[in-house]
């Protein structure tokens, strides 16, 4: 259901933004001409080949990919989704005017500011248009409208019925639960009417006029399963089955069709592969030149170190990596040379007894330490992790061994993707937070991972480095 619009949306809108990509490029000419900004110029230079329109729908096709400016996760809401085309689209022309610079020399730069103008208006224009226009057809044209019916009001099943209701706009309307406990009527009220107990499936069918039923039962439930949907075969009505593996899937779930046997993967690589090469060339070439940069700073904060208290420069600490890999993390020493053996004396908790691994009042750091950690200068040798592959300039962070060892399974998840030197929780609170709250926000980073978000760690860290906010 909700695969197939998303699979026709998104085709419409890949042909469309071409097609007005192209008609804006068209449409910036004519107003280069007519329009008295900038010097004065004449239709001589700005002719330019067909071949022109064709390369700005190759480099938009290229540059929207890469930006995933199609992927439903990051389209939900009306503002990710046009904040995401106004990146996409300022990026495009970025890379457009730049090849235009080397092949077209002649064309106008004021026609590039027109470009960028038409299509962002044309882009977003169209995506506004396509939600108000979902949103007023589909209460008055039923046939538009996709009525959901979801069996099973645990915690799958509302979950499921909070994605759907994200969908409202496509004309998806969850109808209610159907639950053999009544209990869970208080629960669901949120998210959607308690209509009774499952039995009642296909008298509502019938009733409420059902497009589709979604099965969200445990896994104990299966012999029910298979009478349900069976009662259900002669009803024009789609059956779907939401299969109770969360805790078993470790980051995403994929289904695979064998010669017509359905097959559930449950540990598909957090990122694609195309991810994993463009985001290790990042960190080379973005890690190579700040490490370039700060070599004279790395070096008097070496000093600094050495005059300030007796041991080495380097600290290096076994940390656990990408799929639990362990590996030695190099950092500037900011503690006394007993730093470990005093582990105990600065370990805290939160009321709720979670561990809060880092304390202000640490008494082991340094007076340099104190320095370098609050403007994290103690991080920059891991640089050299990074351009070793051990790490990533963006991850969850790699993590001590001892503290891997009070994980809970579902927290291992965390190793799905290159450990990094900054993160997700970093720039929402930095070391504010108790370990667990940590996961949670490096879970979210890796189920939402691009490298557009890589950068905009990168840009809030620097943010948060300049305030000295949650680093001690």
């Amino acid at each position: 259901m909700l695969r197939q619009i998303s699979r026709n949306l998104t085709l419409f809108l890949f042909t469309s933004d071409l097609l007005l990509t192209m008609l804006a490029l068209r449409l910036a000419k004519i107003l280069r001409l007519s329009l008295p900004y900038g010097l004065e110029t004449t239709e001589q230079y700005l002719e330019f080949p067909f071949s022109i329109y064709i390369a700005a729908a190759v480099v938009w096709a290229v540059v929207f990919v890469i930006i995933p400016v199609y992927d439903p996760k990051r389209t939900y809401r009306a503002i990710d989704q046009l904040q995401l085309m106004a990146i996409a689209v300022g990026a495009a022309t970025l890379v457009f005017a730049g090849l235009a610079y080397f092949f077209f020399r002649e064309l106008s730069r004021v026609l590039f500011l027109y470009f960028f103008a038409l299509d962002l208006l044309f882009l977003t224009g169209l995506r506004v248009f396509l939600r108000l226009a979902f949103r007023a057809i589909t209460p008055n044209w039923p046939a538009c409208e996709t009525r959901v019916l979801i069996l099973g009001a645990g915690k799958v099943g509302r979950r499921l019925a909070l994605m759907l209701k994200e969908y409202s706009w496509y004309g998806v309307e969850v109808v209610g639960f159907l639950d053999d406990n009544p209990a869970t009527a208080r629960e669901v009220s949120a998210f959607a009417p308690y209509l009774g107990k499952l039995d009642e499936v296909g008298k509502l069918v019938e009733t409420e006029d059902i497009d589709d039923v979604i099965f969200a039962l445990p896994l104990r439930a299966h012999n029910r399963l298979v009478t349900l949907v069976q009662d259900l075969n002669a009803k024009s009505v789609q059956v779907r089955v939401v299969p109770d593996l969360f805790e078993l899937i470790f980051t995403r779930a994929s289904i695979d069709d064998f010669n017509g046997i359905p097959m559930v993967g449950l540990r598909d690589p957090a990122i694609s592969p195309f991810q994993r090469a463009a985001k290790r060339g990042f960190d080379l070439l973005l890690g190579g030149v700040t490490l370039i940069l700060v070599s004279p700073i790395m070096a008097l904060v070496a000093l600094a170190i050495k005059l300030d208290s007796p041991g080495s420069v380097f600290f290096d600490q076994e940390r656990v990596g990408e799929n639990g890999k362990r590996f030695m993390m190099c950092k500037f020493r900011s503690m006394e040379i007993d730093a470990d053996k005093r582990r105990h004396e600065v370990i805290s908790y939160t009321a709720s007894g979670e561990v809060l691994h880092k304390k202000k009042d640490d008494p082991r750091v340094t007076r340099i330490g104190r320095f370098i950690r609050r403007t994290s200068l103690d991080e920059l040798p891991q640089l050299i992790n990074v351009i070793k592959g051990e790490m990533s300039l963006v991850g969850p962070r790699p993590e001590m061994p001892w503290l891997v060892d009070l994980y809970e399974p579902w927290q291992y998840k965390r190793f799905a993707v290159p450990q990094g030197i900054t993160g997700w929780w970093q720039v929402n609170g930095r070391s504010d937070k108790p370990m667990h709250l940590h996961i949670e926000e490096d879970l979210y980073y890796i189920q939402n991972y691009s490298l557009l978000l890589d950068i905009q760690i990168l840009w809030r860290t620097a943010s948060a480095v300049m305030k000295r906010s949650g680093a001690y």
